[in-house]
């Protein structure tokens, strides 16, 4: 862990000479100003102003002047920048000039979450699994929607093309002080997955942020494009981000709430569709090939909402499939920590399990089942109605994901 005084010794002695600031949108689109090494002192003390107003879901031109305040136990070295005059990343907190914590931080939202739950000595850990499409680039670099390889699910080189640009990645992960568990090619032409390990919320969501950056530059830097989208290549599967998530009672009876917090997913889940699944071409993907359509549950199966994987060891986990790559992951976790919370504190319950393949159940079956929403403009209807995400969600947010 660093401290300021740390990261002030560090920046000396490592030659780094550009500190990026590092915050988001409400898409969880990065932003960032970068300063010079000599600056970090008055950033920690007094923060770097910028202007909100031309942020996406922060708000007007009125009172728009907002201070980035680095986090210290963020700082990493981007490995891809030069050794000689080094670059640094922090994450940052956002406050108004009187030094007020800004509410419409998702970032800020996701750690009143996990601080909701830990006042009921609850810790909510996650692990997501990301997918994302390689393409090839034309003569002047921009992305074409030819895939690089035509390789299916886990298969090796030389049909999988992409196993050096994964390899890169992990490697540039490392260096990032970021642990991968797993890569391997998936089943769509030119489509990978990379998992890494498990995190409390706020690191997770940090790492997931990370994640994408460093594979849209490793791409880049091989002459590729890294897609995010949730169903690029029609016909072919989407790219989800499984959201694996494990709920440990801190009290001293060591009670097993994985089956209350999963209830309070479900009774949530289609209120919090919009900003799991965002985008238009999000409903696309959901309701084939490996990703649902409909509110259920069960073990170690794919066709379902939630599965309960199969463990050796350890504690329980929970995967929620539907989420998909262009979610803002501190929303996304903070939504989910607060649903599942809500589900604890009401005891709720869950169906029994459906221990069916849901994509070639019939009318017979399906026509009982609770559906996700089927488009945006649905989801966007479920979340606006909803007091569960009015408490949550800021207005401004609401706005922006109104399309």
């Amino acid at each position: 862990m660093y401290s300021y005084d740390k990261v002030l010794t560090f920046v000396r002695e490592e030659d780094v000479k550009f500190i990026r600031l590092v915050f988001f949108d409400a898409f969880g689109v990065q932003k960032n100003i970068s300063i010079m090494s000599e600056e970090l002192e008055r950033a920690f003390r007094d923060g770097i102003s910028f202007d909100a107003s031309a942020i996406e879901g922060f708000g007007d031109e009125v009172k728009s002047d907002l201070f980035l305040h680095p986090d210290p136990e963020t700082l990493a070295i981007l490995p891809w920048r030069p050794s000689n005059g080094r670059v640094a990343r922090m994450y940052c907190d956002i406050r108004y000039p009187d030094g007020r914590f800004f509410e419409k931080d998702s970032r800020f939202i996701l750690k009143n979450a996990v601080r909701a739950a830990k006042e009921r000595d609850i810790c909510v850990d996650f692990g997501p699994e990301m997918e994302f499409y390689l393409f090839k680039t034309d003569e002047n670099g921009e992305p074409t929607k030819e895939p690089f390889d035509r390789a299916g699910y886990m298969d090796i080189a030389p049909e999988d093309r992409g196993e050096n640009v994964r390899r890169e990645i992990c490697f540039t992960l490392i260096d990032m002080g970021i642990r991968p568990e797993a890569s391997h090619h998936e089943e769509g032409p030119g489509q990978n997955e990379i998992d890494f390990h498990y995190s409390d919320a706020l690191t997770a969501a940090d790492n997931t942020s990370t994640f994408k950056w460093v594979v849209k530059t490793a791409a880049m830097g091989n002459g590729l494009y890294a897609d995010f989208s949730p169903k690029p290549v029609g016909g072919h599967a989407g790219s989800g981000m499984h959201i694996n998530m494990s709920v440990d009672s801190r009290s001293l009876d060591d009670t097993d709430y994985t089956e209350r917090f999963m209830g309070g997913i479900m009774a949530h889940i289609c209120e919090m569709t919009l900003f799991l699944n965002p985008v238009p071409q999000s409903y696309e993907r959901l309701g084939e090939k490996k990703a649902p359509g409909y509110v259920t549950w069960s073990y170690e199966n794919r066709s379902q909402l939630i599965r309960i994987p199969a463990v050796k060891s350890g504690h329980r986990r929970i995967e929620l499939r539907s989420a998909d790559p262009m979610a803002n992951p501190y929303l996304a976790f903070a939504l989910l920590i607060y649903a599942g919370l809500d589900g604890i504190d009401k005891n709720m319950t869950v169906p029994k399990p459906l221990n069916i393949n849901l994509y070639k159940a019939g009318s017979d079956v399906t026509k009982n089942l609770v559906c996700l929403p089927k488009n945006i403009e649905a989801a966007y209807e479920a979340a606006a109605k909803s007091e569960f995400i009015r408490a949550i969600v800021p207005e401004s947010y609401m706005c922006s994901y109104k399309r």
